[in-house]
């Protein structure tokens, strides 16, 4: 049945502010031309949205043409703006970015782990209206009961912990600091007129590697967050999965071998957080001679995975852009500083970029190490304990490729992913792909602002359907 006039209005409208988006302004005669519409059509929807004030004449084109210049249309930005918030057990980032995704303003603060849940909801809420006032968030005066920085029109929260699928609220999780649970409340009440949207960090990290970062060309794949904690977001043909009780990728559970006990349902110690968690990256690094962190922390477990890789890659010198790959290590209980001596193989590659395909890891030209190098033994302990819980995912869903995220699989590069690949082919026969995240850290934050951006524009971008036209 055909789309009822109103209908086709709607559509129509929604692919142009799309293409604008997408592409930046345009004229009324490239909207044509990648719409498919005829000049009537675009001339009558650019009339609509115009006068709707979701876009707006931003400059002319044709300058070296003969006539008149063809009007540039582009959205109105600041039409809305947008706050993506990343809550990690240390503190809050945040940024503020207009409709179109451009960052206006970021603010950070620290909060004390032994701060109560009232204060630190303060501290992260002040985090936002610092960051609000600063882009220009002010709006109109505001109604009775709403700040002066009550004009977001969307907050994306990106937090660690299970997200209740029914209700879309952070569950209660043991280990997780109680104020993490009161934000979103306590920004849904400042902020009336918001939507306020939380989501598992891990998925919203895997969101934007899937949009901006390393998986771009692929439907189907897994990140391994790889951070303060450990955790896992699956992307299957395209779609993020969160299970039936919004615990999808809860890897830190996991048990595995080379840990001493197992884990419980309120504490992961015993599962593969065990092995890969900062706290466990940091005593790795002390049992293998390398300089021992600050502190046990995401950034702190980065720095010395980052020091490490430094020290192979110059070791590795001779051959220009070599990546190195382990050779087959048992896995080291944490503790032993059990590691064989077999030498590093190099194929051609970039420092950075991922990791090189399988064809060009075999036959590759070898580059031998010394077997008493400190961080190289460190590395490979570390790909193997990663290749333990990357292979249980690989046998169970089969994603062909798996991004090391987080602090630590961006500090560890295509170094740490060509290692974590090299040992997975030897323990599993389907072909997988190990890359390194290219947004680390920030992923969460991007994730966070991609989503926000998204439920604005899905509510903003369909005015005459919702009018009825």
């Amino acid at each position: 049945m055909p789309a009822s006039p109103s209908t086709a209005r709607a559509l129509n409208d929604r692919l142009a502010l799309r293409l604008l988006q997408q592409e930046g302004p345009l004229t009324a005669g490239q909207l044509k031309q990648l719409t498919g519409l005829s000049r009537p059509t675009v001339a009558d929807l650019v009339d609509r949205l115009t006068a709707s004030g979701l876009i707006t004449v931003v400059g002319e084109s044709g300058e070296q043409r003969r006539g008149p210049n063809a009007r540039l249309y582009g959205i109105v930005a600041d039409r809305a703006h947008l706050a993506a918030l990343d809550v990690r057990t240390e503190g809050v980032f945040v940024l503020v970015s207009d409709l179109v995704g451009r960052v206006l303003a970021e603010a950070s603060v620290p909060i004390d782990p032994d701060a109560g849940t009232g204060p630190a909801v303060e501290q992260a809420v002040a985090a936002v209206e610092s960051a609000a006032k600063e882009a220009g968030a002010t709006g109109a005066p505001p109604r009775e009961g709403v700040r002066a920085w009550g004009s977001l029109h969307t907050v994306g929260i990106g937090a660690p912990g299970l997200i209740d699928p029914a209700t879309g609220d952070l569950r209660d999780s043991a280990g997780l600091p109680a104020w993490h649970r009161s934000l979103a409340v306590t920004l849904q009440e400042r902020l009336p007129g918001a939507r306020v949207t939380v989501e598992n960090e891990t998925n919203l990290a895997a969101l934007a590697e899937q949009r901006e970062g390393a998986a771009r060309d692929r439907d189907t794949f897994v990140l391994l967050w790889l951070g303060h904690g450990v955790g896992a977001a699956v992307v299957l043909d395209g779609t993020l999965r969160r299970g039936a009780s919004g615990g999808t990728g809860e890897i830190g559970f996991l048990p595995v071998p080379g840990t001493a006990t197992l884990p419980s349902a309120t504490d992961c110690g015993g599962g593969f957080h065990s092995l890969t968690g900062a706290a466990a990256v940091a005593s790795l690094a002390a049992e293998c001679g390398l300089p021992t962190p600050a502190t046990p922390d995401g950034p702190g477990a980065a720095a010395a995975v980052r020091c490490a890789v430094a020290e192979v890659e110059k070791a590795g010198e001779a051959v220009p852009g070599a990546v190195p790959v382990s050779g087959a290590v048992p896995v080291a209980r944490p503790g032993s500083g059990a590691a064989s001596a077999s030498a590093m193989t190099a194929a051609p590659g970039q420092a950075g970029c991922v990791a090189p395909p399988r064809a060009q890891l075999d036959g590759a030209p070898t580059v031998t190490l010394p077997s008493d190098l400190p961080a190289a033994r460190f590395l490979r302990i570390l790909a193997d304990r990663i290749a333990v819980g990357a292979a249980s995912v690989v046998a169970v869903l089969d994603p062909g490729c798996v991004v090391l995220g987080g602090e630590v699989g961006q500090a560890g590069g295509a170094v740490l992913a060509g290692l974590v690949e090299e040992r997975l082919r030897r323990m599993s026969p389907l072909v997988t792909e190990v890359r390194a995240s290219s947004l680390g850290g920030t992923a969460v934050l991007r994730g966070a602002l991609l989503t926000a951006r998204e439920r604005a524009q899905d509510e903003l971008f369909a005015p005459p359907e919702r009018s009825g036209g």
